[in-house]
């Protein structure tokens, strides 16, 4: 006989986003790519001179968590795979700085307006269903004049390259990367959505190996305009 829901019982919603098979390899691949392929000093770029309250969008397994300095005074790292989740409120545990894991999407993120002074973007808007949403609630949740440091992968490479990149994202790569594409670009979504770009280093991953769809990558910060003065 079938179970029935007793009266009243409230279902638990699916998560948004829910790649269990590609958390588990992204937990494992993630994890040995700090030395293997040099993302751990990478990170350590990303992040050196934050300060005050910041906004971690697609935290993934908390390999960021670490190397946040201690002026900043509170990190809330936002992550919808639960799996990933999980990790990350593991790593959370383990280091210095405050980091509250809370879940959600980069599309509708759950917090006030211009609560942060800082977002970090770390290889997550290669993975968003919508960039032009996702951005639009970066600059929301961002004071006025607050930074923006991102890491993102995206396209790269001659023509040859791009034209692999954008056929990879058209069948099999999303599904088989939880939902990543390779052909996007950062440095223009961010323009295009307001932000002021400071310095930005286009650069590749793991330089002693042939250069592949994913190596194509860029660091740098940005920043919310500040409000224009009404007076």
């Amino acid at each position: 006989m079938p179970l029935r829901s007793a009266p009243g019982s409230v279902k638990v919603p699916r998560d948004p986003v829910h790649h269990p098979l590609f958390a588990r390899y992204y937990a494992r691949l993630s994890a040995a790519a700090e030395t293997g392929m040099g993302l751990g000093a990478l990170r350590h770029r990303l992040l050196a001179g934050l300060s005050g309250r910041v906004i971690e969008i697609g935290a993934g397994n908390g390999l960021n968590f670490a190397r946040y300095p201690g002026t900043v005074s509170e990190v809330v790292a936002i992550e919808p795979e639960r799996l990933l989740r999980q990790l990350a409120v593991e790593a959370a545990m383990r280091c210095e700085v405050p980091v509250d894991v809370v879940p959600g999407v980069a599309e509708a993120l759950p917090v006030k307006a211009e609560a942060f002074d800082a977002v970090v973007l770390s290889l997550v808007l290669c993975g968003v269903r919508d960039v032009s949403r996702a951005l639009a609630e970066v600059r929301r949740v961002l004071r006025p004049g607050g930074e923006v440091r991102f890491f993102e992968h995206g396209v790269g490479g001659g023509p040859a390259m791009r034209f692999t990149q954008r056929a990879l994202d058209r069948t099999v790569w999303p599904a088989l990367a939880g939902g990543c594409h390779l052909s996007r670009d950062p440095v223009a979504a961010l323009r295009d959505a307001g932000f002021e770009l400071g310095p930005y280093r286009r650069l590749l991953l793991a330089k002693k190996v042939p250069r592949l769809p994913i190596s194509y990558c860029v660091m740098g910060s940005a920043w919310r305009p500040p409000e224009p003065d009404a007076s």
